[in-house]
């Protein structure tokens, strides 16, 4: 069975980035090495914050779109229930 993860990125500005994928650990090796250009690049976006995990790519992405339709404060409420300091949560994957 495969399993798929909705994660959020964060900075030391806390700006958001909320993706989906299938593999987190490679997924964060390339935000962590700028490997994937745009947004998570541009504004250095390679802390994992939060993560969810599904055992379908439909619950995951449709979790994915109404975190994207969360106010940043719901979010940032969502990030600290579990995350209180905002730690790096991909620091013992590589």
């Amino acid at each position: 069975m495969k399993t798929y993860y909705v994660y959020i990125l964060s900075n030391k500005s806390k700006t958001l980035y909320i993706g989906v994928t299938n593999d987190l650990k490679r997924r964060m090796f390339e935000h962590k090495n700028k490997l994937v250009n745009g947004f998570t690049k541009r504004y250095n976006l390679t802390k994992l914050v939060y993560f969810e995990v599904f055992n379908n790519s439909q619950d995951a992405i449709r979790r994915e779109k109404q975190l994207k339709n969360w106010h940043r404060e719901w979010k940032i409420n969502l990030i600290e229930s579990v995350n209180k300091n905002w730690e790096d949560l991909s620091k013992d994957f590589f």
